[in-house]
């Protein structure tokens, strides 16, 4: 019975056909190709002109110069220029070389095209994510089948039913076309030309294409391409290598890989969890968008930047550079794979964060004078400030919500070591930092504060007091490092005082008739992308639907951000506001955020475009520079649906369904505490409710029926008491909740 159990278990975790990127032709631009990758590595299949392209990425393909002049600014001298209103001096240093310089930036790699003229017509082009294997056909038989492997660093490609010689090119990006290079700007792109690189070696031959190109400083990169030719069959293999050029290295030597193995990964990835929806578009939606997770984060990955190993295949530089914006970007980016149980790819975040740890004190000590951590808004991959609004990307709370991502490792996990060695280290350092910025003052320690993005650049955009934004951040802190280092010294076994100080010792919250202002004597008078100003709400969950006071609250300020509107809303904030709905428990406002973002704010291939790709109808913005936060925050909106983790400590399955959803069911979600939750409705019934604990530990569930009965484990000290069920668990243990249907 385990074993058919365990089968069935499987077989409901794999996507189904219906979920496949499936069309009856090549898209003809990149951000609609069809996109492959193992977190290293990246390839979009599309068509140019009449060649098969595959425009082909590496994470860590970075141009990591410094920013020109950045260095310059100092906290206090831009405080003491707010005063004066004299703010054009901050722009000129602070946001300017952003738009100035064409580096820092993320760069594309290169692209493989291939002469399909002779194949006929494409007659069907699938990315079958169960897999993660595009399979083009054409109707002259030829058959293309590509894959990035999972498993190793390199990228595959198989033409079958092919005779002849075939055209199999290389093409470098245009980094020296002859021309001045789009000037642009950080949105449309600046051309790959300003960034001044010598000329690339480009070598071709009938079984090995080679590309070299030098960049900045002794930066260079390698693309290899090798060819296999059999009677019907030229089978490829590529990968990208960064060097060294002053240690002389070369690129490690193109290997093959077994479709098996690569297979194999993928079965294990969709076997972690699984959700069964009764609404088509969203449940489709959900997969592709897990699928791009699975393809864009590894453990020892750089975290997922904008465009991730999807960068811009069109001359120019990737929208904001293809860098990492930390005001809610690479925060989103994490946001479904704990819920979704892939914590092994969430651990990318907090070990990058740990890596660059060093660069970001010396950047906090530079910028603001003190010790501890904090980290720029806007970096680049080794973690060095960017500017651009120093409002947002020289945010003095940016660490705090990026603390957050190691409080859910651990609380996801449970994982003693990671507590004790990374978790309770940077909280510290944070509050070090924070502690000695605010000089004990803890009422209006930061002399100016501001909220992403409003008021967007102005000096406007600073307050005299905190914001709701900076605020929330800052009770975060204090609540949950006391949660931290108190459990750090339960594993010392050393007793723990609670901290004199605490997250009342901040004003409360700034709340009028139109609920949570983005800061005193400022409400939301406008229609806003950003939901910064309800970041107690979520992600911080400081603010909870179950207290009559604190729901209040949250329904003002729910009902002020409808009376505002969308119009100024991109596809991320739909995705961001289903979260906020479902925590409020508003089942089908959260499912038609989801729905918007959906059906108008993605690409054919579910790329999230930013703007409204229907003609405006829900926003004003109707561009579509390509970013990956807006994905991963509707996956975990379809999680916040489903299942709740609440503030009070307890699982509530099922806890915003829309109640059309008659039918629908998951598996395998995880809960803060490490628990593996499975739950079914059937015809608008919750029948049965399954807890696996991880790491044991006590687990309290909201009991989503009158009566029930147990199966497994038959626990002696089950309790419950105002409809929550209490259980102390030991390590893998399982209980089963079933309706008794009374």
């Amino acid at each position: 019975m385990l074993v058919i159990a365990l089968l069935n278990s499987v077989a409901f975790a794999q996507p189904k056909q219906q979920h496949n990127l499936q069309f009856d032709s090549l898209a003809k631009r990149w951000d609609e190709a069809i996109p492959l990758g193992n977190g290293w590595l990246g390839a979009l299949i599309w068509q140019k002109g009449n060649k098969l392209r595959m425009s082909l990425d590496r994470v860590d393909l970075w141009d990591d110069r410094p920013m020109p002049e950045i260095d310059k600014l100092k906290f206090d001298w831009v405080k003491e220029k707010v005063r004066l209103n004299q703010y054009d001096s901050v722009q000129k240093i602070g946001d300017e070389p952003y738009e100035k310089y064409a580096a820092p930036t993320k760069i594309p790699g290169a692209a493989i095209e291939i002469n399909m003229a002779s194949f006929g017509k494409v007659t069907s082009s699938i990315l079958d994510i169960k897999t993660a294997i595009a399979t083009i056909k054409w109707n002259s038989g030829v058959e293309m089948e590509s894959y990035v492997s999972a498993v190793s660093n390199n990228g595959i490609f198989i033409l079958k039913n092919v005779t002849g010689d075939l055209d199999i090119d290389l093409i470098a990006p245009s980094y020296n076309s002859g021309k001045e290079g789009t000037k642009g700007n950080s949105v449309e792109g600046i051309g790959l030309e300003r960034l001044g690189y010598k000329k690339g070696n480009l070598i071709k031959g009938k079984r090995a294409l080679q590309y070299f190109q030098p960049c900045y400083g002794s930066m260079a990169y390698v693309v290899n391409v090798s060819l296999e030719y059999l009677p019907d069959e030229i089978r490829g293999n590529w990968r990208i290598d960064i060097l060294d050029t002053k240690k002389l290295n070369s690129p490690a030597e193109s290997f093959d890989t077994t479709k098996s193995s690569h297979i194999k990964w993928w079965n294990n990835y969709w076997s972690r969890s699984a959700v069964s929806l009764p609404d088509s578009i969203l449940e489709k939606q959900y997969y592709l968008d897990m699928y791009k997770f699975g393809c864009v984060a590894r453990s020892n990955t750089p975290p997922i930047s904008l465009q991730a190993i999807w960068t811009a295949d069109n001359g120019n530089l990737p929208p904001w550079k293809g860098d990492f914006h930390h005001d809610l970007n690479t925060e989103l980016s994490y946001w479904p794979g704990y819920t979704g149980n892939h914590l092994d790819l969430t651990a990318s975040f907090t070990n990058w964060l740990w890596k660059i740890r060093p660069e970001n004190k010396k950047w906090t000590k530079q910028y603001f004078g003190v010790d501890g951590l904090n980290v720029p808004g806007v970096t680049t991959i080794s973690g060095k400030p960017m500017g651009g609004w120093i409002q947002y990307s020289m945010s003095q709370t940016t660490a705090i919500w990026l603390a957050q991502h190691f409080y859910w490792q651990w609380k996801y996990s449970m994982d003693k070591i990671f507590l004790k060695d990374r978790a309770s280290i940077y909280f510290k350092e944070v509050d070090e930092y924070i502690s000695q910025l605010t000089k004990g003052n803890k009422k209006n320690g930061f002399a100016i504060s501001s909220s992403p993005e409003y008021h967007d650049n102005d000096i406007k955009a600073w307050f005299k007091n905190y914001t709701n934004y900076d605020l929330a951040l800052l009770r975060y802190l204090h609540q949950n490092a006391i949660i931290v280092w108190h459990n750090e010294m339960k594993l010392k076994n050393k007793s723990f005082t609670t901290p004199a100080f605490g997250q009342d010792d901040f004003p409360d919250y700034n709340v009028n008739e139109t609920g949570l202002t983005i800061a005193p004597g400022q409400n939301l008078d406008e229609s806003h992308r950003h939901h910064a100003q309800l970041m107690a709400i979520y992600p911080l969950q400081l603010l909870n639907a179950d207290d009559s006071a604190q729901k209040n609250i949250i329904d003002k300020s729910l009902r002020w951000l409808e009376k505002k509107g969308t119009r100024q809303w991109c596809g991320y904030s739909f995705s961001w506001a289903a979260c906020i709905y479902a925590r409020a428990k508003e089942a089908d406002s959260a499912a038609s955020m989801l729905k918007k973002f959906a059906t108008n704010f993605c690409s054919i291939n579910s790329f999230h475009l930013n703007g409204d790709q229907k003609g405006g109808q829900y926003s004003d913005f109707k561009y579509r520079p390509f970013t990956l936060e807006g994905n991963f925050a509707f996956a975990q909106g379809i999680h916040e649906l489903l299942l709740q983790y609440n503030g009070n400590g307890y699982i509530e399955v099922f806890p915003a369904t829309p109640t059309a959803w008659k039918n629908v069911s998951f598996n395998t979600l995880r809960t803060e505490g490490a628990f593996l939750v499975s739950a079914q409705k059937e015809n608008g019934v919750v029948t049965t409710v399954k807890i696996t604990a991880e790491k044991g530990g006590f687990m309290q569930l909201k009991l989503p029926f009158k009566t029930w009965v147990t199966q497994g484990i038959k626990p002696a000290n089950l309790s419950t008491e105002n409809g929550i069920a209490s259980l102390s668990m030991k390590k893998g243990e399982t209980i089963i909740f079933k309706n008794g249907y009374e």
